[in-house]
């Protein structure tokens, strides 16, 4: 696996990559960067970890429309469930955020 930096909200980050994911990484940080900078530029909110939450949640809720989920209304649910359990996990153990 290799190692990539990142910038999110100007905030950099060194993540995991499989070989060959570089451009669907980049091009997911590109989507998350510029998620969390909409929210930030609205100014209702300042907090790293809420903007997070909140740029997750709007972009796993855009995903419930799109064929990557296919199938049954349960397995998009364990989808959802997997992605947020994941952003979990990086915002408990990724301090910066906080």
């Amino acid at each position: 696996m290799k190692q990539i930096e990142v910038q999110i909200m100007g905030q950099g980050y060194l993540l995991g990559c499989p070989e060959g994911g570089e451009d669907r990484l980049h091009m997911a940080v590109q989507k998350v960067d510029e998620a969390m900078c909409k929210i930030r530029d609205a100014g209702k909110t300042k907090a790293r970890d809420r903007i997070a939450v909140l740029a997750a949640l709007n972009l796993a809720f855009d995903l419930t429309d799109k064929p990557i989920f296919s199938g049954s209304k349960d397995v998009q649910t364990d989808q959802l469930d997997g992605l947020l359990q994941r952003l979990d996990e990086t915002l408990r153990d990724d301090g910066q955020l906080l």
